[in-house]
């Protein structure tokens, strides 16, 4: 539960200048690369990242409706896989919101063995 209305909640996710600033891989490595293109809050919005800890790979808004914002996320090193991030977002009781995160795509050898239980 966050203490904020939903548009404000989807403005802050659906913009990734903002991602660093929460994004706990990225707090792992503060001196990691980070590039940002395209307009926020618009299909086609990116965020690359690089570093010695937390690989590389990038996140690029796919779409964004009244209750949704839809990432593609592709990890390029330390092992290649593509993922969907999939956001939703509720009104939950007086100018809060509700966030439900998914994540699904395909781990490969060897960490869907080692991920696979959880």
């Amino acid at each position: 539960m966050i203490l904020k209305p939903v548009q404000e909640v989807m403005s802050k996710v659906a913009d990734l200048n903002f991602y660093a600033r929460w994004n706990p891989w990225q707090m792992m490595e503060p001196g990691s690369k980070m590039t940002i293109k395209g307009n926020p809050q618009a299909p086609g919005h990116e965020y690359w990242w690089s570093g010695k800890k937390i690989g590389e790979g990038r996140l690029i808004l796919r779409s964004i409706d009244q209750k949704h914002v839809h990432f593609s996320l592709e990890f390029i090193r330390p092992w290649k896989s593509l993922a969907n991030d999939n956001w939703l977002f509720e009104e939950w009781g007086n100018g809060e919101t509700k966030v439900t995160w998914q994540n699904n795509g395909d781990l490969p050898y060897p960490m869907a063995r080692l991920m696979g239980p959880f």
